[in-house]
């Protein structure tokens, strides 16, 4: 069964896709955006646990 960790961000709207890419090439898969209620983005990503 796969392990996974958890990150959690805030995306900033003038920066969300090089945010986003970052994430993406530290091997962090976006699983869902939301806002926290005043106007702000936040990110959570999962990847695998290393072993």
């Amino acid at each position: 069964m796969t392990k996974w960790e958890y990150q959690v961000a805030p995306i900033l709207n003038h920066a969300a896709t090089q945010i986003l890419n970052n994430f993406g090439q530290d091997g962090w898969e976006l699983v869902t955006i939301t806002d926290n209620g005043s106007g702000n983005l936040v990110g959570y990503f999962k990847r695998p646990a290393a072993s």
